[in-house]
């Protein structure tokens, strides 16, 4: 009976919620090393990222007889030399265009609670549901304005915090990149025989899977927030690249992404012309259906190839357990455990295969 594929997979379960009663019991114990796993998580997050986006270019510089050294100090220049390049072009106009947005920021709440007292003036004329829904709102303008200056305070406390933490990227980076081809050896060397070759090749296909999904979805973000970008600028819109930089920011996160970028667009084109709420929807729209049906099928490939209903699944669940980066990891994390499924998979049809041949 231990043979039996039902009772391994029925005694690895018990065994997993065993150790994870465990750790609950003393988890305690363990606070210090969740702290430090806590204050290198984003470093290591965000060198992880640039680790993928700059591997390519050092084995083409490395290719062309540049030492590893060399390589990877080219790259760091290159770094250095494109974030000054943005920082010089994007920071003034988005620091002019964050100043505009705060001052106008209680006219531009005064003007919802104007729109919504004329739409109540107006509430013989509109449906049961609709007249609801501005009850609900009305008098609530100010306290989401306020609660969205909360959220702001609160995000930009923890993007400060981020800036701090990022002095350990570059030296995340830089082991990554001069040391990449000894990580899997270092894990397999654990092994021997028919597993040593399965984990050497599951990681392989976890390194192409981690970096299909990043250069890919990065690009696509890239891309969408330029089309969002050009839309706002032909339709006049103000804050136009901040709105674009918040639709490229969120579109790491698939499926809720658009709906969270165009939110902020729409009130702000309701402000400023309630016409334009239209033309708004409308680049959204075309925005996406660029991405989704034509950008995403020839960057990403089927790199992850995820039903839209898990990903729907996973980010909800995700996002409940840990908080925005649950929100943006949960994708990558289900390919991980995908990809190392599918190998395990494999891996018993080969030995079920091998064991009959030799019967």
């Amino acid at each position: 009976m231990t043979n039996k594929s039902w009772f391994q997979v029925g005694a690895a379960l018990v065994l997993a919620l065993v150790i994870i009663l465990l750790f609950r019991e003393i988890r305690d114990i363990f606070n210090p090393l969740v702290i430090v796993a806590k204050t290198v998580f984003l470093p290591l997050v965000l060198a992880g990222v640039l680790f993928y986006l700059t591997r390519p270019v050092v084995r083409w510089l490395e290719k062309k007889r540049f030492p590893r050294w060399a390589s990877i100090l080219s790259v760091f220049v290159l770094l250095i030399i494109v974030f000054w390049i943005l920082f010089s072009m994007i920071g003034p106009i988005v620091n002019q265009q964050g100043a505009k947005l705060a001052k106008n920021t209680p006219q531009m709440v005064r003007a919802a609670e104007d729109g919504i007292n004329y739409l109540m003036n107006q509430r013989e004329q509109l449906p049961q549901f609709a007249i609801q829904s501005l009850e609900d709102a009305e008098g609530k303008v100010e306290d989401w304005a306020m609660a969205f200056g909360t959220w702001l305070i609160g995000f930009l406390q923890g993007l400060l915090q981020a800036v701090f933490l990022t002095v350990l990227v570059p030296f995340f980076l830089f082991y990554m990149l001069k040391d990449r081809e000894k990580f899997a050896p270092f894990l397999s060397n654990f092994f021997s025989g028919h597993r040593r070759e399965w984990i050497r090749r599951t990681l392989k296909d976890l390194d192409i899977t981690l970096q299909s999904y990043i250069q890919g979805q990065l690009l696509v973000s890239f891309l969408v927030g330029a089309m969002l970008l050009i839309g706002y600028l032909i339709i006049g819109l103000d804050y136009s690249l901040i709105l674009a930089l918040i639709g490229m920011a969120t579109n790491v996160i698939p499926f809720l992404g658009p709906y969270l970028a165009v939110i902020p667009a729409l009130f702000v084109a309701w402000i400023q012309d309630p016409q334009m709420v239209i033309w708004v929807a409308l680049i959204m729209l075309i925005a996406q259906q660029i991405e989704s049906n034509l950008i995403s099928p020839n960057v990403m490939g089927k790199a992850l190839d995820i039903h839209p209903l898990t990903v729907i699944t996973l980010i909800l669940a995700a996002g409940n357990i840990a908080g925005i980066w649950g929100v943006i990891l949960a994708i990558p994390t289900y390919g991980i455990i995908k990809t190392i499924a599918v190998n395990l998979y494999a891996e018993r049809r080969e030995i079920k295969e091998a064991a009959t041949k030799d019967v």
